[in-house]
């Protein structure tokens, strides 16, 4: 496997205290973190670089983690990127919606640490 500090994850999560978080767990493990509290954010920061992972949360404003899921999958471009949704929502329709969408796994906040890092890891052996 590639080296971990290689590996570029994007955080897009509307909760600056989840953000702050995410990102030192991550970097704590080696990899290189962006973040973005905005789909729109999200997106400028995806014209200039693929990250290699996306941790995404469902509800954000303006334009929801769904709409934001469902164009990543249908550009060329991006749709190969893996996306772990990391969400409060824990109902089953959720979970279905995002599954259909082709995403790595579902982690309901509040996040549980070794899944979170199971997860990524995972997400990064093809």
């Amino acid at each position: 496997m590639a080296n971990k500090s290689k590996k570029k994850i994007l955080i897009i999560d509307d909760s600056n205290t989840n953000v702050i978080l995410l990102e030192a767990i991550l970097k704590n493990k080696g990899y290189s973190v962006e973040k973005a509290l905005s789909v729109n954010e999200a997106n400028q920061i995806i014209k200039k670089t693929i990250p290699d992972l996306i941790l995404l949360d469902l509800l954000m404003p303006n334009i929801s983690g769904y709409k934001f899921l469902e164009e990543l999958k249908q550009n060329n471009r991006t749709k190969n990127i893996p996306v772990i949704i990391v969400s409060a929502l824990s109902d089953n329709d959720s979970k279905l919606r995002v599954k259909k969408l082709g995403i790595v796994d579902y982690l309901e906040k509040p996040i549980d640490l070794k899944s979170l890092h199971a997860v990524v890891e995972k997400s990064f052996v093809h």
